[in-house]
């Protein structure tokens, strides 16, 4: 109650930003990624602009700026990381992904499994309510797990914090790790903001990203607006059909409405509904990509891969925020995208007979007079 107490003084005292004209806390938020973007480019930080995004996004909401990204917009981003994915498979990466399918399915079936046991542990020690903490940890879309866990009787608002939580944590470390793990190439902080466009490759691109798009979001397949895209184009490009053409100024819009979507999730009432619970949540979601981190080593020593496109293609989600932060390292990004679209899919298939599964144990137990 302190806790509640003391932020509602902090809302007496100043003033929400909510108050300010909409279009103020629009100006705010992109000065403040921009400037974040840019301090976190000059440490030559991978995916700087989203975590600026991301910062800045969190910032404002906490500060009760109540703004959000609209579904037209963010569906166009995913379109964009999609298409960015595409332009990096090659045949080579599916005859690979063949050949060695076996140890794909085992390490993705132990990261989700592993997801599920911390989950079920949490909820058996009674930190969170019924298969809240088991939605919240799995590694698929955040905004599919978080849609899907209300049909399942879970609280779709700790379901979002750690679902997003998790994502940040991920960009800031696999960031990091890619920082530190190997130089970045000096090109990447001179590269051409606004170079000559090819405008048929270019027109082309937008035609898959604006149209995979809108077939994403009316087929309301889960994270649709990003697989769609991407399959779509990985189809058309490899078939000889088109040249994927992404200027950097696109691809930045793309980074910044996907960085805003995760941090505006970040509010006032879900920051203080999470607060109790926030040091356990933070260790397991902590331990899982810890445990993720160890299965890329594995990975390293059954395939002829470097540790860094191990560690990525095993990290545990966001999709698009593991594209963005791959595209901007000097790593297998196609061999990166195979694991983690097989994953991402395999939670979004096989997530509510888990779910169904570990709620019944835990049923169970506490009908055997079991502690829940």
């Amino acid at each position: 109650m302190s806790i509640r107490r003391a932020a509602n003084g902090m809302t007496k005292r100043f003033l929400p930003l909510s108050k300010l004209p909409l279009s103020a806390r629009w100006g705010i938020l992109i000065i403040l990624s921009a400037l974040f973007g840019l301090l976190l480019t000059e440490t030559h930080l991978p995916a700087a602009l989203l975590l600026g995004a991301i910062v800045a996004g969190i910032l404002l909401e906490t500060g009760q700026a109540q703004i959000y990204v609209p579904k037209l917009p963010f569906g166009i981003a995913q379109g964009i990381v999609g298409c960015m994915v595409a332009n990096s498979l090659t045949s080579d990466i599916f005859s690979s992904f063949i050949q060695s399918w076996p140890v794909f399915l085992v390490i993705v079936l132990i990261i989700i499994f592993c997801c599920c046991i911390f989950g079920w542990a949490i909820s058996r020690l009674g930190i969170l309510p019924g298969t809240t903490a088991i939605w919240g940890l799995l590694p698929g879309g955040a905004s599919a797990m978080m849609l899907m866990s209300e049909s399942f009787g879970a609280d779709s608002r700790l379901v979002a914090f750690m679902q997003y939580l998790r994502v940040v944590l991920v960009a800031v470390i696999a960031s990091m790790v890619a920082h530190f793990w190997v130089q970045v190439p000096v090109q990447a902080a001179s590269a051409v903001w606004f170079p000559v466009i090819h405008w048929l490759p270019f027109f082309e691109t937008l035609a898959v990203i604006l149209g995979g798009s809108a077939i994403g979001y009316i087929s309301k397949l889960p994270a649709g607006m990003l697989l769609i895209p991407l399959f779509g184009a990985s189809a058309l490009h490899l078939g000889g059909f088109i040249n994927i053409e992404l200027p950097r100024w696109l691809l930045a819009a793309g980074y910044l409405c996907i960085g805003w979507q995760i941090g505006l999730r970040f509010t006032r009432n879900v920051l203080l509904h999470a607060v109790r619970a926030l040091p356990k949540i933070l260790l397991s979601i902590l331990a899982v990509i810890v445990f993720c981190g160890g299965l890329g080593y594995v990975l390293t020593k059954f395939l002829d891969i470097d540790p860094l496109t191990a560690y990525l293609a095993t990290s545990p989600g966001g999709v698009d925020v593991v594209a963005i932060i791959a595209a901007s390292a000097n790593v297998n990004v196609g061999f990166v995208m195979t694991l983690q679209l097989s994953r991402a899919l395999l939670v979004i298939f096989f997530g509510p007979v888990l779910s169904r599964f570990f709620s019944n144990k835990m049923t169970a137990k506490k009908g055997t007079g079991g502690q829940y």
